[in-house]
């Protein structure tokens, strides 16, 4: 039975009509491949569009060019070229077949059969195509019934096809968390366990960008249940445990109770140690941004002495105070919904005003200003009027005692 891609707001694009008018897409020189067939199917919201023809790169360029359409050689090495298309880009890569790989990186020739360039890619449901003209849907290796099946499966041997490319260790994982029903492929698990080593020669960043994605999606915990009940992760973070598992699947319940958007770097918090100095190490091994760092020791730290939750958040800030609720299953969530609404402020007394009420300069200053913001705090940050009252009463207080 023929299957047809169907009809969406995105296939209809502006430029897109000129785009394949230019690449002749009526004699099935291009087609749409990937990840916006396989979200079409779906019905689910598709950003990128990634095409694949039957032209070399250098005749695509010059395609374009010649009808005035910006392109740009990003990927010429591979066979991919970019067009802009109402500000937005479109990939164009030409049918190819791999030479030679080394898990890493991968040396191609190009080729004019389909089935050939579907069965260099790395799943059958990222291996279907679709005609712009029509929407009819070419399939070679059963991606649709795996799609209607929720089942994520390597095109060929598992074990090959991870050898090529040692990442599609993660993305398996990451495409079952996203489109996965029931238990996984088993050829497809036990390759990646068998072959977790590898993920050893990868980059950190390729791997913390996978992880992060993972992560980000709605339901992750029962990817990563996988992930840690088959060691896939100990080569390159053996800090994550089936206690991190647990506390992942907390945050996730929390997250959902609080009502925020799921954050990869506070869930990859929730999986590590609670130690911000491992935490810092882990996120470094990563080569995570400062920034994202930072926040992790500072979720993994523990929150320091406070009373409320506003409290907490004047002492660490808006966003660690957050983090530090969420990750601590004895607060109670809701908490996160105050402090999303309440802007943190400033004691509004400061050094000046104690000297305007006759305190001498010097570190009895500063001494004052830390017993008026503590009771400013306690007093639940009350108004610069009660402030200025509060400053009043300690700088008078402090000059007795001076006496």
């Amino acid at each position: 039975m023929t299957t047809f891609l169907p009809d969406a707001p995105w296939r209809h694009r502006p430029g897109l009509d000129e785009l394949f008018a230019v690449l002749e897409a009526e004699t099935d020189t291009v087609r749409y491949v990937g990840g916006a067939v396989r979200d079409g199917l779906l019905g689910d919201p598709v950003s990128d569009i990634d095409l694949a023809t039957t032209y070399p790169p250098d005749e695509t360029m010059a395609r374009l060019h010649g009808a005035g359409i910006k392109v740009v050689p990003t990927g010429i090495a591979h066979g991919t070229v970019t067009a802009i298309i109402d500000h937005r880009p479109v990939e164009i890569t030409t049918l190819r077949h791999d030479v030679e790989t080394d898990g890493r990186r991968a040396t191609v020739a190009y080729t004019d059969d389909w089935q050939a360039d579907a069965a260099r890619r790395d799943f059958t449901i990222n291996a279907l195509y679709a005609s712009p003209i029509d929407g009819r849907i070419s399939d070679y290796f059963s991606g649709l019934d795996d799609l209607a099946a929720g089942r994520v499966r390597f095109i060929g041997d598992p074990g090959a096809r991870i050898s090529e490319d040692h990442l599609r260790i993660l993305r398996f994982f990451r495409f079952f968390a996203r489109f996965g029903q029931g238990a996984p492929d088993a050829a497809a698990y036990e390759a990646c366990r068998a072959h977790a080593n590898s993920l050893m020669a990868l980059s950190r960043e390729r791997i913390a960008d996978e992880l992060l994605k993972l992560l980000a999606l709605p339901h992750p915990v029962p990817a990563v249940r996988l992930m840690v009940e088959g060691d896939i992760l100990a080569p390159v973070l053996p800090e994550i445990t089936s206690e991190g598992l647990a506390h992942l699947a907390t945050l996730v319940d929390r997250e959902a109770a609080a009502g925020v958007q799921p954050c990869a770097v506070l869930r990859l918090a929730a999986l590590l140690p609670r130690d911000g100095r491992i935490g810092e190490q882990a996120a470094a091994r990563l080569k995570l941004s400062n920034k994202a760092r930072k926040r992790i020791a500072t979720a993994l730290s523990g929150p320091p002495a406070h009373g409320s939750a506003r409290e907490l958040a004047f002492r660490v800030g808006q966003e660690s105070a957050i983090d530090m609720i969420l990750l601590d299953p004895a607060k109670d969530p809701r908490d996160v919904s105050v402090l999303r609404a309440w802007h943190v402020p400033a004691l509004p007394v400061g050094g000046a005003d104690l000297l305007a009420l006759g305190m001498a300069p010097g570190p009895d200053i500063a001494r004052t200003l830390t017993q008026i913001r503590e009771q400013w705090i306690a007093e639940g940050f009350p108004s610069a009027e009660r402030a200025r009252a509060i400053a009043a009463q300690i700088a008078s207080n402090s000059h007795r005692e001076s006496q």
